[in-house]
Formats: C-alpha cells, sequence, structure tokens
C-alpha cells in the first residue's frame, strides 16, 4: 500500500484541464483556475477537496490516513498520508475533488477513477 508522489502527479495529469502551480512548499492543483487539490512533497501529503459528510466519514474511519484540513464554502478538505493509501482510493477521491470544482461542461463527462489509474 502507499502511493507515490510521482504516482499521484500521473494522476492529476490525466485529469481536463488540470494546471498546477509550484510554490516554494507546496502545489497547487486547479481545474480552469478554481483549487482542487495541493501537494506538500516534504511531508509526502496531498490535500483534496470533499463534501462536509466525506470528510467526517474519511477522518472517522481511518485518522492514520486523513486529517481535517480546513472548511471553505461548504466543503471540507483532507490531509491524506500518501503511503497510508492505495492507488485506487486515492484515485477516486482525486477525481471527486475535481469534480467537486470542475465547471459544468467540463464535469458533465468526467473521466472514471479506472481510467485515472491507468493514465501514464
Amino acid at each position: 500500500m502507499g502511493v507515490e508522489i510521482e504516482r499521484f502527479l500521473r494522476l492529476v495529469r490525466a485529469l481536463p484541464e488540470c494546471t498546477g502551480t509550484k510554490s516554494r512548499r507546496y502545489t497547487t492543483f486547479r481545474v480552469r483556475e478554481r483549487p482542487f487539490g495541493y501537494l506538500w512533497p516534504d511531508t509526502a501529503t496531498v490535500g483534496l477537496k470533499q463534501t462536509l459528510i466525506e470528510q467526517a466519514a474519511l477522518v472517522a474511519e481511518r485518522p492514520d490516513v486523513f486529517e481535517v484540513q480546513f472548511t471553505a464554502g461548504g466543503f471540507g478538505w483532507v490531509v491524506v498520508q500518501l503511503d497510508r493509501i492505495d492507488l485506487d482510493e486515492l484515485s477516486e477521491l482525486t477525481l471527486e475533488a475535481w469534480y467537486l470544482t470542475a465547471p459544468e461542461d467540463l464535469s458533465s463527462s468526467p473521466p472514471s477513477p479506472r481510467s485515472l489509474v491507468q493514465a501514464g
């Protein structure tokens, strides 16, 4: 179990219109300038946008993998420990974060979690 940073980057690169902006400590991932995820290489963690219900459920079920990052605009962001999650689950959560953020014209036919796993 566990997902390497490069593998996570391949997931996000497979998402339509995903861009990444690096800063000194982290990279922000956006779809049409709207953020849906973050990567902190120093801690091998990612932050992903989720619904408030999903945020609470993930943290309650597996606090060793997920933690609350913050809430904003009715969404709950979770920090994910990359070394404690499998690729299938990470691809589902990444796709969900993208889907919650993407404009309707993009989100009407999103990629599948399986296609993300198979990307690059």
